[in-house]
């Protein structure tokens, strides 16, 4: 009986299976995304994110950590036309390169570039994409995986008519509640016309003067 035993043996030895497990991770935190078969992506995803939540901490114990789990190794430094450079004079020269660092390690990417990317992200920080393309050899069913964007927000789900009918009564009751009532507005009194004793007489002279 295999119970509480989680994950997939892969048709793996134990050392075998974690061994390409951190390879497998190493190089999606280097390059950012991989292909793979369906299992294995289903068997690194939850992997790899939980070093990606330890390394949000930015602490030196999760640093110890994400390293025992990780095994840091160093990114091949590459020139302008791709190649790997090993030679010390090719890497003193590539060093001088503003914005190059020839001493780049998983780890320190990870904690420098990936995880500060994420920090305001509860999870999800990769995805799995299907590809038509089939394995050459066992015929075997491959996929994508990469890290999110941090641009990329979660899909939000589709309303549906109920809920819509219910955000619409929300917003009716909530606006109705919100309305004040209408002010009435108190009518000023007219003002008050002074008679003029002087001007009457001269209005009362000149109508005598058009009926005459």
């Amino acid at each position: 009986m295999r119970h509480r035993v989680s994950g997939k043996q892969l048709s793996r030895t134990t050392s075998h299976r974690l061994a390409m497990r951190r390879n497998m991770a190493s190089s999606l935190f280097e390059h950012g995304t991989i292909r793979t078969t369906v299992a294995k992506a289903k068997e690194l995803r939850p992997f790899v994110e939980r070093l990606i939540t330890m390394a949000k901490k930015n602490t030196l114990h999760a640093r110890r950590l994400v390293i025992k789990e990780l095994n840091d190794r160093r990114i091949a430094a590459v020139d302008e036309n791709k190649q790997v450079l090993t030679d010390k004079y090719g890497l003193a020269k590539l060093q001088k390169v503003e914005g190059t660092n020839v001493n780049l390690t998983v780890v320190k990417k990870l904690f420098d570039e990936i995880a500060p990317k994420y920090v305001d992200r509860p999870g999800g920080y990769t995805r799995i994409i299907p590809i038509a393309e089939r394995r050459i050899g066992d015929s075997g069913k491959q996929v994508i995986m990469q890290l999110v964007g941090e641009d990329d927000a979660p899909e939000k789900r589709k309303t549906t008519k109920r809920s819509q009918r219910l955000a619409k009564l929300q917003e009716f009751a909530g606006t109705a509640e919100a309305a004040p009532a209408e002010e009435v507005v108190a009518e000023e009194p007219a003002e008050e016309v002074v008679e003029d004793p002087a001007a009457e007489e001269v209005a009362e002279e000149a109508t005598e003067e058009k009926a005459e």
